[in-house]
């Protein structure tokens, strides 16, 4: 599970450096930055879900990632 959190923590940090540097200009990067935000997002979720689902079925406590 540590390897999930990392590897998100990765991603998102890697699409703010994108998203930064993509936001100085308009066009096609700015859609494409945007796009990439919004998957990054989802992916984020996903793995916050996966992580409470794994939680709930060994009965943690702590539900919460």
């Amino acid at each position: 599970m540590k390897i999930l959190l990392k590897k998100t923590t990765a991603l998102i940090l890697s699409a703010f450096f994108v998203l930064t540097l993509s936001a100085c200009s308009e066009g096609p990067a700015e859609e494409a930055g945007e796009k990439v935000d919004e998957g990054v997002t989802d992916i984020g979720n996903a793995a916050e879900d996966k992580c409470e689902d794994l939680k709930e079925g060994v009965d943690a406590k702590d539900e919460d990632c």
